[in-house]
Parts: C-alpha cells; structure tokens; sequence
C-alpha cells in the first residue's frame, strides 16, 4: 500500500521551502536536545520533545509510520522528524509528493489495515486540502460501521500564527476540528504536553489532530524525570491547572498559555491572584476542570488565537454558564483573534492577536479594577 507514495519530492511548496531553509538549518542536533543547566534541573525543546516521542513509539511499535511532505530526506520542514528516516528507513519514514488529500488518504486505508500512521501537515492550513479524509474517512467510520472499525491515526503539525505568513498560513482550526464528533483534538503547550499527549495519540484506537505551534518548537521547557520515560503518557480530554490562583480564571492552549501566565505575574502585582488553565485538550474539553475554577475564582477570562465567532472560548462560555452561571460574580471576557483574515504587515498582525497586555486588561475589567482610559478608546 505504501509503495505508491515511495517517491521523493525535492523541495517543499515554494514559500515554505524558502522560508525555512534557513531556519531549520540552524536547528541544534536531536542529540543536544536535553541540556542541564543545574543539579536536578534538565529542559528540552518542544521540537525535540516530539522528535523524541515518534522515536519511541516508532522503535516500540513497527505498525507505527510517519508520512507526509519532506518528513524523510529534508528531516522534517520544522525537523521534528530529524534522523528518523536513517534509523527506520524509506518505508516507515514516507516521502510524499504535495497532494494533501493523496497522503492523508492512503494513511486513513493504513489505519482501516491496523497500521497507526503519523501524518504530517507542514503546516494545518494545507491541511484543508485533505478535510474530507480527516472528517468523512476517519471521525465517522467508527460510528458508521457500528464499532467494527477503528481509525488509530495521527495527523500533526504547526497550527494558528506564525509570524509574517499571511492569511492563508495563520489560521487556528482548533474550532474547525473541535466540532466534529468522531475526532479527538489535541493542543500541547510544553515539552512536557507535547510528549504525553503525542503518545496518547498515536496510541489511541481513534483519529486525533494534533495541534502544534511553529513560534514554540525553538521554545525550551523544564521535563521532569517521568516525563522522560518511554512509558509516560498523559490522558486525553483531561486539562491542567499550571497556576493556581483565587480571584480569577483564565482559560489558554498553546501558546496563548505563555502569554496567560505572564499576564497572571503583571496581576500578582496588583494583588489580583489569577488562576491558569492549560486546556491541553479541546475535543474532550474538559469542563470539570473549568468549572470548579470558576465555582471557586468567580471570574473567567478566555484566551484563544482563532476567530471569535463559534470559537473555543465561546463553547467555554456556554459550558459555565450552563453549569456555574450562579457562581459567576462578573461578566465573562473573551480574548480571541480579530475577526479578520491576518494581515501581513508586522504591526497589523500584532494587533490581529491577543498581547499579554490584552489579557490583563480583559482581567482588571473582571475584576472590577480601573484600566487607564486608553485601554478602552
């Protein structure tokens, strides 16, 4: 089956090989991932955190393969592939020409066969192109097929923002995909996220999109020791509070959980104790988790990178007003993207996406805190 896609493509599409190619050259070795910086203290890169991960779930299970565009001989336009193709060779590291819908197709047959393919979007824009594969041939063929049939695929890589690519390279279709039942959504933030949610993937018996980021590949994060097990692995559709706080909540995934907790740090410091949800999960959403922060804070604030209308935030919303609007003590705020296809320009694209400035702002207001008057012109 996998014969027909044994075919390597030089270069990858025009933007994306120019763009990269620079940068990716610059990327450290796989082998320099971990880095002590002191006793007891070891971090690692996101991009090596996935890297990792393929490699042992590939060395652990041959039904494992990962297969998209430059995923082999390029090591990967981002490479989070790097040297698989050298240790597993041509026919579980598959070189595919650019036709989304042919490899994303070929890989949902695989997985109907028993194999658990890794699919690799270069990026979820492209990934459009293969939509009909994703929702009609894998989130509904367990349904339709009364359980008989099981979809164990994976389809990866960098989603929402970057920086400077435009409209058609910066959209977050965490939304899209978080609305179809059949699928599990998935959105790591650190290193830590990026290996147990990739191994819950691609061990999973159902089809999950997993949600990356580009600008957090190169970002490095503390692992604790269990992390770094081959057997580690966290659980699907379950969040994670990375700040505990007792005035207010606010809801991120990906790399808006950067931007949320250094907006709770600039609120510490006017005595505003802000509690940080890492949703990590978006289809199961965990609304426990959500809703027994607001019980206990009060106040919500959503911090998302997609469009506003039928967003992430908007189904967090519907969820605690249904189960704890008579808890809440404010109105809440959504922080999302511009309701505008992203700009090119650099400054217009800052302003198309939430700041930490935003979400501190969105938060004093919750609180019932003054905001300086230029804040709201």
């Amino acid at each position: 089956m996998l014969g027909i896609v044994r075919q390597n493509v030089g270069g990858a599409r025009g933007l994306s090989s120019q763009g990269l190619g620079n940068y990716v050259m610059r990327l450290r070795p796989v082998a320099s991932a971990m880095r002590n910086y002191s006793a007891g203290t070891k971090e690692m890169t996101v991009r090596d955190a996935l890297n990792s991960t393929l490699d042992e779930e590939m060395a652990a299970d041959p039904n494992v393969y990962v297969m998209g565009e430059e995923v082999g001989e390029y090591q990967g336009a981002y490479k989070i592939t790097k040297g698989l193709l050298d240790k597993y060779g041509p026919e579980r590291v598959v070189d595919t020409p650019i036709t989304e819908a042919g490899f994303a197709g070929i890989g949902v047959g695989s997985a109907y066969h028993g194999l658990r393919p890794v699919i690799e979007f270069m990026t979820f824009n492209f990934s459009m192109q293969a939509i009909d594969h994703v929702i009609n041939s894998a989130a509904k063929s367990n349904y339709m097929s009364a359980g008989q049939i099981n979809v164990p695929i994976v389809f990866r890589g960098p989603n929402g923002p970057a920086a400077g690519v435009g409209a058609q390279h910066s959209q977050c279709y965490g939304a899209w995909y978080g609305s179809v039942p059949g699928l599990k959504v998935l959105v790591p933030y650190s290193s830590e996220d990026a290996r147990g949610l990739l191994k819950a993937a691609i061990r999973d018996p159902d089809p999950v999109v997993f949600l990356e980021n580009e600008l957090l590949y190169g970002e490095s994060f503390p692992v604790s020791a269990e992390a770094l097990d081959s057997s580690f692995c966290l659980p699907i559709g379950k969040a994670k509070i990375e700040r505990e706080g007792k005035d207010i909540t606010i809801t991120a995934f990906s790399k808006m959980v950067g931007y949320a907790l250094k907006a709770a740090e600039i609120l510490e410091k006017d005595g505003i104790n802000a509690e940080v949800i890492n949703l990590r999960s978006i289809r199961p959403l965990d609304r426990a988790t959500i809703n027994a922060s607001v019980r206990k804070t009060n106040r919500l604030v959503t911090v998302e990178e997609g469009f506003p209308q039928h967003g992430i935030g908007a189904e967090i919303c519907a969820s605690v007003v249904e189960d704890s609007f008579g808890y809440l003590d404010a109105p809440i705020e959504r922080i999302a993207g511009a309701d505008v296809p992203t700009p090119y320009a650099a400054n217009l694209e800052r302003m198309a996406f939430p700041q930490i400035e935003d979400i501190v702002r969105a938060a004093k207001r919750v609180c019932y805190r003054s905001v300086p008057l230029a804040a709201t012109a």
